[in-house]
């Protein structure tokens, strides 16, 4: 996504529910990156997604989330630990951004048909 001159290639995030660390700390705000080649392309050599290609979302996710609440690292165990609402909520994110370079939706008000623009990243209208 362009804004003026610049390419917007960072999305800030919040998830529904949150990762809830070893301490108990709870951590909902972070950043994901648009995906690169490598990015979709590396995951197929790992072994785990070779015996489990349903593993293949954990590790993309684990190499395009660049930032969650104060974690020091995104690991494919930290994606393993996420509840099922919160991986939804990324692997929709994902490929919202990596389909189009935005984070938002056209929609309809399915009573009024009016049409609005919904933030895929779960901040505030317009916030990236």
């Amino acid at each position: 996504m362009t804004t003026g001159s610049s390419l917007v290639t960072e999305f800030k995030f919040e998830l529904p529910l949150g990762y809830v660390d070893s301490s108990g700390e709870t951590h909902k705000s972070g950043v994901m990156r648009l995906s690169t080649a490598r990015d979709e392309i590396m995951p197929l050599r790992d072994p785990r997604v070779r015996e489990n290609e349903a593993y293949l979302t954990v590790v993309l996710l684990s190499r395009v989330v660049s930032t969650l609440g104060s974690l020091s690292e995104v690991t494919p165990g930290v994606i393993e630990g996420l509840f099922s609402p919160d991986i939804a909520f990324l692997q929709d994110l994902y490929a919202k951004i990596n389909s189009d370079g935005r984070a938002s939706m056209d929609v309809s008000c399915p009573n009024c048909e009016t049409e609005i623009s919904v933030d895929m990243t779960g901040g505030s209208p317009g916030e990236f």
